[in-house]
């Protein structure tokens, strides 16, 4: 069980995560009745005024007790932490006021939403402290999982770290024709997952080593809306579990305890077209998934993230060791308690919605971009002197800033000018040693190809988020409608927080037809 002790040897390191006996805290394991009740973020729907729905949102100061007996400073929407889990309605209008009292600027952007640029939000929506924000828009696309959270420039990691972040959910009529999980809380649950480090004095440790710097920020403790050390006590059959990868730069790979089979039943854009079982499942920064376990068996569970395979070669030098450390740590997410008699839940349908495939012959153009790390004269795909897997890779990996076609990111730059109406391929292709999760503002893509395979089945539905790992090439495509503008740009980056605030984004332009 934890005890206070036992944190304060955590934060002084002395029982800090071993990355050569992956040790994890797994705090259930030794009471399975200890642990911290699942905090379930309020459900926000709304205030009905006029033609619209309105949401007021306070971005606030706060100070929040993670582990026990230990205060923690944080920020947080409308609380201490996170944010209020926002519900919209396909074809409704959305007026929102979000208040910054901070006491620094900030930005915050509407992750995964089909909306004009205007109102998208980023470091071109910059509101200081007192000030407000005021973004109106209709809701568009389907149903699904989405999110919002911090988007200053160059300190959307450290905002977004410390808690400026929510859950979005869109209901549509066909998804409530459909006999899934749906009752917020009891079997329709958010997980807005993120891995978090503490300093001796219990602040968030951020930013406070080199690794940290070329990795972004990883963790030891495992934080389920904003809960170390969870449980839920379930008491249906059949529970939906929307997971939000919230984390700075860890990838997660989803699995159950004892290795049950869960059903994908949706990605970033919405539902997938069916079901898909499944016992692992990788998730980067900024992805969603929707998944559905069935637990009608009453055994105790526990949702895990187990250690990511790493292949990556052993030589002198600060990268290989880094890349060799990433991901390989097993946590425990969340402890599943079923009650012993439990209510019984729908079978999941085997039709969920049905998406129309963009097709490769309608592109008016493919883009290249190129994932780039390093700098100076063995930066990019230059292959440069020296011993060591420079060649070919990146060249000088950890030195410099991060890259998109060789360019930082810079405010009074279009890097990329396309039409209204088009439909368009990028080719996305990592040279660097890291993954990057690469996100697109504005709209929803699908999955063409990963090295000129076909992608996997749960990739097959829309995207705003995609998982490029070192060496690969993606290939997506996305149509370009209802919304322009000649001097508001979208942006794309690496969802890698500290990738994108040291230069790994670059934004486009959608130009009149």
């Amino acid at each position: 069980m934890l005890t206070r002790r036992n944190t304060l040897k955590l934060l002084t390191g002395s029982v800090a995560l071993s990355a050569a006996t992956n040790a994890s805290w797994s705090w259930a394991q030794a009471d399975s009745q200890s642990g911290n009740a699942l905090k379930i973020p309020e459900l926000m729907n709304g205030t009905a005024e006029g033609d619209s729905l309105h949401f007021a949102l306070k971005m606030q100061k706060g100070m929040s007790s993670f582990l026990p007996g230990i205060n923690t400073p944080t920020l947080g929407f409308n609380g201490d932490y996170l944010g209020p889990t926002l519900h919209f309605k396909r074809d409704s209008n959305i007026a929102v006021e979000f208040l910054n009292a901070l006491g620094e600027d900030t930005a915050v952007h509407w992750h995964g939403l089909h909306i004009p640029p205007s109102e998208d939000g980023g470091p071109h929506h910059i509101f200081s402290t007192g000030e407000t924000w005021n973004p109106a828009f209709k809701i568009m696309q389907k149903a699904g999982t989405f999110w919002y959270h911090s988007h200053m420039l160059h300190k959307t990691g450290k905002q977004a770290y410390h808690g400026l972040a929510g859950l979005i959910i869109i209901d549509d009529q066909e998804s409530q024709a459909l006999p899934l999980p749906s009752q917020y809380g009891v079997d329709d649950i958010p997980l807005i997952l993120q891995d978090r480090s503490f300093n001796a004095d219990g602040t968030f440790r951020y930013m406070q080593s080199y690794d940290s710097t070329v990795k972004g920020m990883r963790g030891d403790i495992l934080l389920a809306n904003g809960t170390a050390d969870a449980y839920f006590d379930a008491s249906t059959s059949k529970i939906r579990f929307r997971i939000v990868n919230a984390s700075n730069g860890r990838l997660f790979n989803i699995a159950f305890s004892d290795d049950r089979p869960f059903q994908q039943i949706a990605s970033d854009g919405g539902l997938l077209e069916a079901p898909l079982s499944m016992n692992r499942l990788i998730v980067a920064p900024a992805e969603r998934v929707e998944i559905v376990v069935d637990v009608s068996d009453s055994k105790e569970i526990t949702l895990v993230s187990l250690p990511v395979d790493v292949n990556y070669p052993v030589y002198n030098g600060a990268m290989s060791r880094m890349v060799r450390e990433l991901n390989i740590e097993h946590f425990d997410i969340l402890q599943i308690r079923p009650q012993a008699s439990l209510n019984d839940s729908a079978s999941i349908p085997a039709q969920l919605t049905q998406i129309e495939r963009l097709q490769e012959s309608d592109a008016v153009l493919t883009r290249r971009f190129d994932l780039n790390m390093g700098s100076g004269p063995r930066g990019g795909e230059d292959l440069g002197g020296g011993s060591g897997m420079r060649n070919g890779s990146g060249g000088g990996f950890g030195g410099g800033a991060f890259a998109i076609n060789g360019r930082t990111m810079d405010m009074g730059y279009n890097n990329e000018k396309v039409k209204l109406g088009d439909t368009e391929i990028w080719r996305i292709q990592n040279l660097t040693p890291l993954n990057h999760p690469f996100h697109m503002h504005g709209l929803q893509f699908q999955i063409l190809d990963r090295n000129e395979e076909a992608p996997p089945a749960n990739e097959l539905g829309l995207k705003d988020t995609v998982l490029v790992r070192p060496g690969e090439i993606v290939r997506i495509i996305m149509h370009f409608e209802h919304f322009s503008d000649t001097e508001i740009p979208y942006m794309y980056h690496c969802h890698n927080l500290e990738h994108e605030d040291r230069g790994m984004m670059g934004q486009f332009l959608v130009l009149p037809a």
